[in-house]
């Protein structure tokens, strides 16, 4: 569902993964933010985790890492090696944040269309 390859046949019907989601966060519980995150790590926690409603507590240890892995890009990014690069791009994924369908657009920062908008 995250990556958009969602299919009825094998996923079920929307209501059907919507209750699954719900059914993980019943189970899991909601993702809370760690009280040891400071810095970077802290920002990237509440630009890119927090609005990101879809990830239950079973994503802690991704995200976290995550927003880690984000904190030390940010202090050096010239020294920040090409393997840590595929880390912080497959927990991105992992997260569902690479995926442009997961984005909440803000209406109002979008631009109007003379014609079509009123």
């Amino acid at each position: 569902m995250v990556d958009g390859t969602t299919n009825v046949t094998r996923h079920g019907s929307e209501d059907d993964q919507r209750a699954g989601v719900e059914a993980a966060l019943a189970s899991f519980g909601k993702l809370t933010r760690p009280k040891g995150l400071k810095g970077q790590a802290l920002e990237a926690w509440k630009r890119y985790i927090e609005p990101a409603s879809w990830l239950d507590a079973s994503r802690e240890p991704a995200a976290i890492a995550f927003c880690e892995l984000w904190s030390e890009f940010r202090y050096g990014p010239t020294s920040f090696p090409a393997a840590k690069h595929g880390q912080l791009r497959a927990y991105m994924s992992e997260l569902g944040l690479t995926d442009e369908r997961n984005r909440v657009l803000d209406e109002s920062k979008k631009d109007k269309d003379e014609f079509f908008d009123d």
